[in-house]
C-alpha cells in the first residue's frame, strides 16, 4: 500500500513537459509512434505540435510560474537534441528532469548540467529484462535522490508490461505492487506514461492511475491523455492523492486547447491545500 506524506503528496501536482527533437526543435509527440533513432528522417512519428520557442524559453517559463519537475526528454542522440536538453537545463538550474538514451556514462553530466534527476528506462530494463547491475551502477554514480525510473507501460493480456526502446518493445516486468515496492530501493521517483492514451488526447487510464495511487511507496508521476481540467480532478481522485501528474500536448502552449494558465492556477490551488 502506498503512504502519501500531507506535506509532499497529499494531492495530485501538475507539471508541462517537453521533448527534444533530433533536430533539436520543441515538440509534442503520440507516444506510441517513437521509433528507433536509426529512423533519421522520423517518418514513424505522429507529431502533435512543433514549437518556434527554444527548449530554454519553456524552461524559464515554467520558472517563472514556480513549476517544478518537468520533463526534457531527447528524442534522438543527436548533437542538436543534447545541446537542446542542456540549453533548457541550464536555465532552469535544479527544477527539470531530463531523459531519452541515460546511461551510467552520460547521467552524471546532466546533473552537472542543471538537472535535478535523470530519467532512465531502455538502460535498466534491456532486452526485455531487468537488469539489476546497470541500475545498481547508476545509483552509485548519480545517487537514488537523483533517479527517476521510467516505468511507462502499455497493455498485454489484462496487465501492464514496462515497454521499453521508445515505448515498442514489451518487457517481461509487470507493473504490480512486489515491483514497485522493489524499484523503490533503486529511485527517487517514479514516471508513469500510460502509453495506450499518451499523446493521443482520448482521456487519462484511471485503471493505472488508481494502481500507481494504491501501490508505488514513492512519488509517482502518471502522465497520459489529460485534455480537460476535468481530467486532473480525475487523477487526484483515483490516485487517491497521491499520484502527481504531467501535461503536454493538451495544453495551449503546445497546440493544444487546454489553457497553461488554468493548469498553473490549478496546481497553486492544491499546493496551497498541502500547506
Amino acid at each position: 500500500m502506498a503512504t502519501c506524506s500531507s506535506s509532499l503528496r497529499a494531492s495530485a501536482s501538475s507539471s508541462s513537459k517537453f521533448l527534444a527533437s533530433r533536430k533539436g526543435k520543441v515538440k509534442q509527440i503520440v507516444g506510441s509512434t517513437l521509433r528507433d533513432s536509426k529512423e533519421e528522417d522520423g517518418s514513424a512519428l505522429v507529431t502533435n505540435f512543433e514549437s518556434d520557442k527554444s527548449a530554454a524559453e519553456f524552461a524559464n517559463l515554467y520558472k517563472e510560474d514556480g513549476l517544478m519537475g518537468g520533463h526534457v526528454i531527447m528524442l534522438g542522440a543527436d548533437d542538436l537534441s543534447k545541446a537542446a536538453a542542456v540549453e533548457a537545463l541550464r536555465a532552469y538550474p535544479g527544477g527539470l528532469q531530463v531523459g531519452g538514451g541515460i546511461n551510467v556514462n552520460n547521467a552524471l553530466n546532466y546533473i552537472e548540467e542543471g538537472a535535478s534527476h535523470v530519467i532512465v528506462t531502455s538502460y535498466v530494463f534491456n532486452n526485455g529484462q531487468m537488469d539489476l547491475e546497470r541500475l545498481k551502477d547508476l545509483v552509485r554514480v548519480v545517487g537514488k535522490q537523483k533517479l527517476v525510473l521510467d516505468l511507462s507501460c502499455r497493455k498485454k493480456d489484462g496487465r501492464y508490461a514496462i515497454v521499453t526502446d521508445r515505448w515498442q518493445k514489451f518487457s517481461d516486468v509487470y507493473l504490480e505492487e512486489e515491483v514497485l515496492e522493489f524499484l523503490a530501493n533503486y529511485a527517487d521517483e517514479f514516471l508513469v506514461h500510460g502509453v495506450d492514451v499518451e499523446g493521443k488526447r482520448l482521456g487519462i487510464d484511471e485503471e493505472l492511475v488508481a494502481l500507481l495511487g494504491r501501490h508505488s511507496p514513492i512519488p509517482v508521476t502518471y502522465a497520459g491523455g489529460v485534455t480537460t481540467m476535468i481530467h486532473l480532478e480525475r487523477i487526484k481522485v483515483a490516485g487517491d492523492g497521491c499520484v502527481d501528474l504531467t501535461v503536454g500536448s493538451a495544453l495551449d502552449i503546445f497546440g493544444g486547447n487546454l489553457p497553461y494558465k488554468d493548469v498553473v492556477a490549478w496546481h497553486t490551488r492544491q499546493e496551497t491545500l498541502m500547506v
